[in-house]
């Protein structure tokens, strides 16, 4: 036996699993010091063409939300750790913190380590990574957006960054909690941060109007040993055969985002559709209406309808209340993440949009009839966000009536311009195939190769248009103008999805015509 035999011997398990991780980490594919050099070249110039000027911008012009005491503070305070736990524990249930290296975790279960051992390690070091990201990305929204440092000498600023550090750290617990508990906890403990936030935040603008940040700070501070002490417990009775499915799953999808395309990446976490195959039918045999068959696809998913009911209203809300509401802070915001709320909640809303592009991109098996392939794949997401929308917009109308700003017929222009660049984006991001090879060609500029900024454009072409036609629509002062500016935009998206699928315009006229 070996002097290293013997020290591997009685190394305790903590030592076992960073050599395991060291030796991993020092294998022959890591990223050479030339990759790492161009990535540092890649991110300082991104950072000083575009994320510069739009600091510059935000730092010189009126703040979006005004942040000018401790009772107003305390809502918003209660609303962000609201939305970061919600958005932890999902992201949890996809791609959690203890997701490894498939080949990493194979060798760590094919030892005599227990899972806390070689799991709770790495859970920690990540737990804590992920804690001071979103300390750091809370700390640059408020500075943006909010005028909360702009007063130095105002106690509003040690109390923030308090927030901010117990957002962190509660977000990043969540995170762990999302993965290892069951599904019934995690809605039971949403269920739990809302009420708390409710409370917290009336508690806070009324009853403590000094110190509402400080209640924030405190429950957040209570908060986050509780949840982490019980999610570090969890570690022990993880399931490892449904954690090296997802570890696989995982690499396979940072291949396809690294190498490939990112739906690639996100279709495999997609959900399966389960239950209803009888309902698409009549009992007569023949299939059922296209909004019939569409709703009942939508509910085979019953994860992504719920969403889609959710940020379909919301968003919808949200847009109208943008338009309606005065003044250009405030109302910009609300109009921008509106149109963005109805965005994601028409691509959950049904998986109609990828059988239309499966049958425009295939070969066709009966026909080329376009007529019904396009009423029959679209009926279903266009009238489900058109209803969504109009009845949440309606609503917010009846609700701040009087209109001060806009007449009821120029805020049902906008919302249903909005609503055609969104539903235009959306046909434009599901018609996309595969990463175009023109794309990866160097980009020369007095500032180098840019090339790697046209590549995330592609990947995220439909968020875009759908945030610069909102903004588009935002400046222009006459409703008919930014309607007819959405329309125009949305007919260009159209266009260039059909192009997409590899369609000429002469052959798309032909079969037309013979409909």
């Amino acid at each position: 036996m070996t002097t290293d035999t013997l020290i591997a011997a009685e190394a305790g398990p903590r030592d076992r699993v960073h050599a395991v991780r060291h030796r991993y980490a020092h294998r022959g594919d890591r990223a050479t010091t030339r990759d790492l050099a161009y990535t540092v070249y890649l991110t300082v110039i991104l950072g000083a063409v575009y994320v510069a000027p739009v600091v510059h911008l935000a730092r010189t012009s009126e703040a979006l939300l005004s942040l000018g005491s401790p009772g107003t503070a305390a809502p918003v305070a209660c609303l962000v750790a609201a939305a970061a736990v919600w958005g932890a524990q999902l992201t949890g249930r996809f791609w959690g913190p203890l997701v490894l290296k498939p080949f990493l975790l194979h060798v760590f279960m094919s030892t005599d380590l227990s899972p806390t051992e070689y799991l709770g390690t790495i859970a920690r070091r990540r737990l804590a990574y992920a804690g001071f990201g979103t300390l750091l990305a809370v700390c640059t929204a408020a500075f943006l957006a909010t005028d909360l440092f702009d007063h130095a000498g105002s106690g509003l600023v040690p109390q923030g960054v308090a927030v901010a550090v117990g957002i962190g750290a509660v977000a990043s617990v969540a995170w762990l909690w999302g993965q290892v508990r069951t599904v019934r906890e995690n809605v039971l403990l949403a269920s739990a941060v809302a009420a708390v936030a409710v409370a917290v935040a009336l508690l806070g603008r009324s009853a403590l109007p000094g110190g509402g940040l400080w209640l924030v700070t405190g429950v957040l501070a209570v908060a986050t040993p509780v949840l982490g002490r019980s999610a570090f417990r969890s570690v022990r009775t993880v399931d490892l055969t449904r954690l090296a499915r997802e570890s696989a799953r995982a690499a396979e999808a940072q291949t396809f985002a690294w190498t490939g395309t990112l739906h690639h990446a996100l279709d495999l976490y997609r959900p399966e559709p389960r239950g209803l195959t009888t309902a698409l039918t009549r009992p007569d045999g023949r299939l059922r209406g296209h909004l019939a068959q569409g709703a009942v696809r939508a509910l085979r998913t019953r994860g992504r309808a719920a969403a889609a009911a959710v940020f379909l209203p919301a968003g919808g809300a949200l847009l109208t209340l943008g338009v309606v509401e005065p003044g250009a802070g405030p109302a910009t915001t609300a109009r921008v993440v509106g149109a963005a709320g109805v965005y994601w909640g028409s691509g959950w809303v049904g998986e109609t949009w990828r059988g239309l592009r499966d049958e425009l991109t295939l070969a066709p098996l009966l026909g080329e009839g376009w007529g019904g392939t396009l009423a029959r794949t679209l009926a279903w997401p266009v009238v489900a966000v058109a209803v969504g929308v109009g009845l949440s917009s309606g609503v917010t109308v009846l609700a701040r009536w009087p209109l001060r700003d806009a007449g009821p017929a120029d805020a049902a222009l906008l919302a249903a311009g909005s609503v055609a660049l969104v539903l235009g984006a959306r046909f434009l991001r599901e018609m996309k195939t595969n990463l175009p090879v023109e794309l990866l060609l160097p980009v020369i500029t007095p500032l180098g190769d840019l090339s790697a900024l046209r590549v995330f454009v592609w990947q995220f072409d439909g968020l875009v248009v759908v945030l610069l036609g909102a903004l588009v629509m935002n400046e222009i002062p006459s409703a008919p103008g930014a309607a007819l500016t959405a329309l125009c935009l949305a007919i260009c998206c159209v266009w260039a999805g059909l192009r997409r699928t590899g369609q000429t315009p002469h052959a798309l006229l032909g079969r037309l015509g013979r409909v």
